[in-house]
């Protein structure tokens, strides 16, 4: 809705609805996003508790307006602070479930905090003509793709060694397995990009990206299934 004029630059977006005239602006939507995140929230106040809801909230708040309104469109440092929306919702998740501010959700909300660039940052060395096009200021606009790609494997690495640190407090080895194994398979596909920043080799550090966070998650799940 409110990013329709970058959209229609680029490729990858260009299809969306309101690009393609299938939706069209009006108040209406606005009101009805206003409508479902103060129903996310009281919900989640009444249900679950007050922390929950205002996770969501922030969530919600760091993603629409910290990020898409004020960021995205002024600095390279976008989706560093944007990402933090990420970080709320594996908060929300745990504050659901116990209030009490404990290590491991705040060690994950960090891993999702770093997730994010390494993330992004692969996409928008994959899609920098689409970038440039909207004139969004992603890193690899700015610094250029191959200094970009060496900045999201250092970034990767805080990752990958954040991701490790739940195993000491408490996580079982389902969980670190998925953790190394996730990790090293994007650090590979990060080397790759560094070497070859390319359109081919930075989407398969973006997938990567996907395959690690697909084998923490999991393994947190089967650790916690299988294990308890």
């Amino acid at each position: 809705y409110y990013e329709v004029d970058l959209d229609g630059h680029m490729a990858r977006t260009g299809d969306r609805p309101f690009v393609t005239g299938s939706f069209h602006k009006n108040l209406a939507w606005i009101a009805l996003m206003g409508l479902m995140l103060v129903a996310g929230v009281a919900g989640a106040a009444l249900v679950l508790n007050g922390l929950t809801a205002l996770y969501i909230f922030l969530g919600a708040f760091f993603y629409a307006v910290v990020y898409t309104v004020w960021l995205k469109r002024r600095t390279w440092m976008n989706i560093v602070i944007g990402g933090a929306s990420g970080s709320f919702a594996v908060l929300a998740g745990a504050a659901a479930v116990n209030p009490a501010m404990e290590p491991v959700p705040v060690m994950l909300a960090l891993v999702l905090f770093f997730w994010t660039p390494s993330h992004f940052w692969s996409l928008a060395i994959a899609r920098h003509r689409d970038y440039v096009a909207a004139g969004v200021p992603m890193l690899p606009v700015v610094v250029g793709d191959r200094r970009a790609a060496q900045v999201v494997l250092a970034n990767t690495l805080l990752l990958v060694g954040i991701s490790i640190l739940p195993f000491f407090y408490g996580m079982g080895w389902i969980y670190l397995a998925g953790a190394v194994s996730g990790g090293g398979y994007f650090i590979y596909r990060n080397l790759q990009m560094i070497h070859h920043p390319t359109h081919t080799v930075a989407m398969r550090s973006f997938f990567a990206s996907l395959v690690q966070l697909v084998l923490l998650l999991g393994g947190a799940v089967a650790d916690s299934v299988l294990i308890g």
